[in-house]
């Protein structure tokens, strides 16, 4: 019994030995697995590590159109013109004050514009950084500003890496929630003697705006989100550039000289890489023994183009952008393929807005109402809530086509599966704001004796109806 015992275990031992093929290192992927490491997240991105990622970013964008024009699109479709603020309290007429201080706000301090620059750092720099801070101006009464600093400055040259509580730039409690942040008086890069120094002064962390991509449990600083095209990106401009070069070698040269005679044939004397003048439209005699061929014409290759898609659709993978959005081209898609590639590029923005709101925008909303209820009337009637209830709106999506967008929302109204709060929303619109627009141009319109719009739509109809039944009558006739 007890030897039966020793062998079934030793059975099912061996059945339940897994092995994976990924973790066997040959001859054959070594090289390929030689930089992997098992470093912390603060570890592998260490201040020197972040520093040569945004330098490499940094000149690829600014050298390569591709790249330049992936980020702005990013920033401009997930930014927008801006959020804009609903708030949802119960007391509706100090909502409306609110919001109306809010617009106002917002463009004294170009606040679009910031945050557009703030996700374009977080692509290109790895994390952007902003500090609330108090900036007093005529066109509004809060005081509140927001100012963007590089994320070179945010760094701490007296760092103790012994201290648990603090890694490069960031200072830490007990629990793990920041304190300060060590801002350097100047940027490193400045070229003036003054930039040189190491002085920095220590930020409250309820000031500063920290918005980065966490990727890595216990991850507290950032790298570009472009860190694995970066390789694709010099390959696309060095493969663009060798096509070129190929083409005006070829281009440099009209035709060569060649013979088919052996080297001791009978064939006239010619200077070897000797060059000969033509005229336009002259006809030639050559030597005796000697033949002329034109250099043809093969760059660039017809796999170029190809290349070029290939490569873009790599590189716009890491940011959740399909092709037709990064190339700026939509010439091979249709309107099915376009659709869905869409849906998934919009959805992924809507994830990155929500992350946007909780990291940056309820930061920015929170100091904005502490100095809204430091103006007098402003913020009456409103009481007190450690969370305002509020709702942000950006930029809505125009669809491709407006008309089957429209008879799709029409019915999802009149089957009740969806609201007008959701299908504004999906525009990037105020429901309430909009039916009170509404509400005032129907009634302009009655004042002035003009249709309405369902007047103008029964009337469509019936017209419609006429034409089509003419049509049919005219058919039979002629039949």
């Amino acid at each position: 019994m007890f030897h039966w015992f020793r062998k079934t275990r030793r059975k099912f031992a061996r059945a339940i030995r897994a092995r994976f093929d990924s973790a066997v290192t040959t001859d054959s992927n070594a090289r390929h697995w030689a930089n992997a490491d098992g470093l912390s997240p603060d570890a592998s991105m260490s201040p020197a590590v972040r520093r040569i990622l945004r330098n490499r970013t940094r000149y690829e964008v600014a050298n390569n159109s591709y790249a330049q024009g992936i980020v702005l699109t990013l920033a401009n479709d997930m930014i927008g013109t801006g959020p804009r603020l609903q708030m949802l309290t119960d007391n509706p007429e100090a909502n409306k004050r609110i919001e109306e201080e809010w617009r106002t706000w917002s463009r004294a301090i170009n606040l679009g514009a910031k945050l557009r620059t703030l996700r374009m750092a977080r692509a290109v720099s790895g994390e952007g950084f902003a500090i609330l801070t108090t900036n007093p101006r005529d066109q509004t009464d809060i005081a509140l500003d927001l100012r963007l600093i590089e994320a070179d400055r945010v760094t701490t040259p007296t760092l103790n890496a012994l201290d648990p509580n603090a890694i490069d730039g960031i200072r830490f409690d007990s629990n793990g929630n920041p304190v300060e942040y060590d801002m350097l008086q100047y940027h490193p890069g400045d070229t003036s003697s003054i930039g040189l120094g190491t002085e920095f002064d220590s930020i409250p962390a309820d000031s500063m705006i920290h918005y980065y991509r966490t990727d890595r449990p216990e991850q507290h600083r950032g790298i570009p989100d472009l860190t694995p095209a970066l390789p694709l990106f010099s390959q696309l401009r060095r493969y663009t550039l060798a096509v070129i070069g190929a083409a005006e070698t070829a281009a440099d040269f009209a035709g060569i000289l060649y013979t088919d005679s052996p080297a001791d044939g009978e064939a006239t004397s010619v200077t070897p890489m000797d060059s000969i003048e033509l005229e336009m439209r002259s006809l030639l005699t050559m030597p005796e023994g000697w033949k002329m061929d034109q250099m043809r014409a093969e760059q660039p290759t017809t796999t170029y183009d190809m290349y070029v898609r290939a490569v873009l659709n790599e590189i716009a993978r890491c940011l959740n952008m399909p092709f037709n959005v990064a190339a700026g081209n939509s010439s091979g898609y249709n309107y099915a393929s376009g659709r869905l590639d869409h849906q998934t590029y919009y959805k992924s923005l809507r994830v990155e807005q929500d992350e946007f709101n909780i990291r940056v925008m309820d930061r920015i909303h929170s100091a904005f109402m502490d100095e809204a209820a430091l103006v007098p009337d402003l913020a009456r009637g409103l009481g007190f809530f450690k969370a305002w209830p509020h709702v942000w709106f950006y930029d809505g999506v125009e669809h491709v086509d407006p008309l089957k967008e429209a008879n799709a929302q029409a019915k999802r109204l009149a089957n009740s599966t969806t609201t007008l709060a959701v299908e504004y929303a999906r525009q990037g619109l105020d429901w309430e704001t909009q039916l009170r627009q509404r509400g005032k141009e129907i009634e302009l319109m009655e004042e002035l004796g003009l249709p309405q719009p369902t007047e103008m739509q029964a009337n469509y109809d019936d017209q419609l109806i006429d034409d089509i039944t003419r049509q049919v009558r005219q058919v039979s006739e002629e039949e």
